[in-house]
This record gives structure tokens, sequence and C-alpha cells, in this order.
């Protein structure tokens, strides 16, 4: 795979789930300390290809797909979607990183990724040296300043979550070509980002095939399961709020990362939203990039990377 040199394809079963990650060889070390890379939707650990390449030597990276993504298990969501909150999410990378022996480390998100990452540094606090969140704002901010242009522009956020199966079915009539629209939308400017050999493993693995009992692809619903997990009152959104009303924020130093052409950062002050949401210092960047900035600028990305987890 592009830009996945020096590194290890491996499974684990965590929290009764099967996990999915590729880890640079050998241990980490105060040359190489361990840094995390989180993907977003619709994507797998295969989004990092290009950012890897240029970190290798200064971290010990660890990439797991998601819980519901990638080959990482994709499960039948529980009645109240809680087997795809965040927590669980966040509870997997957990466990990946005490298999391996790493206690304390850095972390980044990029999407749906962000989210697990903001989830795990408030329920893991004392792990997580630093955060970077890429292209969102915290998910209880954005809910609650949702409108018609952002409904507009995330429909998506609204489709995924209605109940079961009926968004599963719509998409899986047309699974390739929504695949290929979300990658390419969001201010990413079409395909170009996507080597051929990366949008084939995205769509090997979004295209998994139903079982033969006619139940649903389990790549789709895992992700409409994601999706209805941070609905407006769904788990995330009141794990959210649990939080904020306890006072918790994000201890450690953090960056906001975001692509000047991006939904985000047209419709939100999302550097205002992290320093209300942390505790400690923040830093924000605004990208020459639309939604998917580890592909369409790696360069930069790894350079801001490689900048804040000094």
């Amino acid at each position: 795979m592009i830009g996945f040199s020096s590194f290890d394809l491996r499974q684990w079963t965590l929290n009764g789930s099967r996990i999915n990650a590729r880890v640079s060889k050998g241990a980490p070390s105060a040359a190489r300390p361990p840094l995390v890379l989180l993907h977003g939707f619709p994507e797998t650990h295969v989004m990092w290809r290009r950012i890897a390449e240029q970190l290798k030597d200064a971290y010990h990276l660890v990439l797991p797909d998601l819980r519901g993504y990638g080959d990482s298990a994709q499960l039948p969501g529980d009645a109240d979607h809680a087997n795809y909150s965040k927590r669980a999410m966040a509870a997997d990378v957990i466990a990946l990183l005490d298999e391996l022996g790493i206690d304390s480390f850095f972390l980044c998100g990029h999407d749906r990724g962000a989210r697990v990452a903001h989830r795990l540094a408030l329920d893991h606090a004392a792990r997580v040296r630093r955060l970077c969140v890429v292209d969102v704002a915290p998910t209880l901010d954005m809910h609650e300043a949702t409108d018609a242009a952002f409904a507009q522009a995330y429909y998506h956020w609204f489709h995924l979550s209605q109940p079961s199966p009926l968004p599963e079915r719509m998409i899986e009539g047309w699974a390739r070509e929504y695949l290929h629209a979300k990658l390419g939308g969001w201010g990413a400017g079409g395909l170009a980002h996507v080597e051929p050999e990366a949008l084939a493993e995205y769509e090997r693995c979004f295209l998994r095939p139903a079982a033969s009992s006619g139940g649903l692809m389990p790549a789709v619903h895992a992700a409409c399961e994601d999706y209805r997990a941070s609905a407006w009152e769904g788990i995330d959104v009141r794990h959210d709020r649990e939080s904020r009303a306890g006072g918790a924020k994000v201890a450690c130093d953090t960056l906001v990362l975001l692509g000047e052409r991006g939904v985000v950062a047209r419709m939100f002050d999302a550097p205002a939203l992290w320093r209300a949401a942390c505790s400690g210092a923040v830093e924000a960047a605004a990208l020459p990039a639309g939604h998917f900035l580890p592909e369409e600028v790696p360069e930069l990305t790894a350079q801001a990377l490689r900048e804040f987890f000094r």
C-alpha cells in the first residue's frame, strides 16, 4: 500500500470486537514517541498513507481502523447505538494501546476520528500528551448551531442517522457513487487527491456485500450507526452534555487544523469553540484545502503535526 513501508498490519480482539491496525515496526522510544492517527468517514486508516511516510522516522505511528470501518469489526448496532458511541470507539483505541504497551501518546483525529479523539482526551486525559483535531468543531456545538445552511451542506448527518434500514437501503442501491461523492465533496474538488490504489481500498471496505441472509451491507450499516450515536439527543450528545455539566475540558494542549474551503471553516468559529472546550492552550491553523487535509495537502499537514508534536 502507498506510504506504508516499515509498518506491520495486524488484527486484535479487543472489547469483544476485532480491531485492525497498522503499526510502526519496532518499539516507541524517546526519539520516536507514539503518535496515534484516527481516520474519519467514509475512509479507513489508509487516509494517513502520505502522512505516515513523512512522519515514520520521527514517530512510532499507530493507525487503527475505527470500529465499524475498514477491516475492523462491523457489528449490528445496539438499540441505543451505544456500541458505536465515541466512548466505545475511544475505549477500543485505549485497549489497542494497552496491548502495544503504550501508556502516553500524541493523538490526532480527522472527521469522525477527531470526535473519537475528543472523547478519548476527556475520558483518558492522563494518557494524551497533546491533541490535534482536523476539520471539526465539537459535536455538541455543531448540533446546537445547526441552521438550514449547515443542514444543506452536511445533510449526511441527518440522513445517515435516520432509523434503520432506510438510509442503508437508499445508499446500497448506489453505494460506489455515494462513496465517490463523499470522498470528492466538502470542498475537496473531486477525487484528484485519492490515488487509484487508495480508492480501490476504500471501495473494497465500503462496498463489502451483505450476508447471504439478505442483511444490510455491513460497512454502510456501521457508518449509519456511527452517525446515529452522534445524532441530536443521541448517546454521544448525552455524553458531551454530561461532561460539560461536570466541568470536564480537554486538559492537554490542542491544535485545530481546518480546511480553508471546508464547511467547518465557513460556518463555525472552530478555534473559539475548541478554546471553550479545552483548559490547555489551543493553536489553530487553516490550510489551503477542503475537508480531506491529510490527502489534499499532505506535506503541509505533516509539517503542522511535526511542529506541534515536537
